[in-house]
């Protein structure tokens, strides 16, 4: 059966996916595609989503690095097969190692060295808190600047619903439309922060997690338990 994909069509030597919750094996509010296994889905379930995935642009699943994420700025240098290391973010230059950013509303953003030097990729995943803290400057400072970059499914300006807490340092940062009617437009900061930190070009999904129940899992539409989406990168 194939995965359902959103691919990102980039400049270099690269394969970048975003996922949707189909394609895959797990069932009752991890059906089907959960990639994530500290939601409590069985975990010969979620291996052979990941193993589905990997397949689906051919890479090899034992070499498949995943962190473990906790709303930080850290961009780990990914190192094949690695699975939990703390940290939000993953990154390489060497070929073949696929890399994995999991969320359910959080941004899910790849940035691809695109300035003529040796080819990088990095897969984030970025809420709130690592936008406003750096997370996007953090991987922009390794790849340096003139990298593209795309923000991924995450939830929308329609439904980002926050607290003046969440809004104020937004607005601060980013400008005032940032959030209308208590609403946070995460897309538009996700953009921004790329931008700020240098990069060439960013390219935008705009899908909402929340309002598309058919495409991908939202921790804002059901709580937990859920399953988890993903952004796959590696450099061929």
């Amino acid at each position: 059966m194939s995965v359902p994909l959103f691919r990102w069509d980039v400049p270099g030597p690269y394969d970048v996916v975003f996922t949707t919750r189909a394609g895959g094996i797990s069932e009752g509010p991890f059906a089907s595609l959960n990639l994530g296994r500290r939601t409590g889905d069985h975990v010969e379930r979620v291996d052979e989503n990941r193993r589905r995935l990997c397949a689906e642009v051919g890479a090899d699943e034992d070499d498949l690095t995943l962190g473990y994420q906790t709303h930080s700025t850290a961009v780990n240098r990914a190192e094949a097969g690695s699975r939990g290391a703390p940290g939000d973010g993953l990154w390489t230059d060497e070929r073949g190692i696929p890399m994995l950013a999991l969320g359910a509303d959080c941004a899910l953003i790849a940035m691809a060295r695109t300035n003529g030097s040796e080819p990088a990729l990095a897969v984030l995943h970025a809420g709130w808190r690592g936008l406003l803290d750096g997370i996007v400057e953090s991987a922009a400072s390794i790849l340096g600047p003139g990298f593209a970059a795309i923000v991924g499914p995450a939830i929308g300006p329609c439904c980002y619903e926050v607290g003046e807490d969440v809004a104020r340092p937004f607005r601060a940062r980013f400008g005032d439309e940032i959030v209308a009617d208590r609403k946070l437009d995460l897309w538009t900061a996700a953009e921004q922060a790329a931008r700020q930190a240098g990069a060439s070009t960013v390219d935008r999904v705009d899908l909402c997690t929340r309002c598309r129940e058919d495409l991908f899992f939202s921790e804002r539409r059901t709580g937990r338990p859920r399953g988890t989406q993903g952004v796959l990168g590696l450099v061929r």
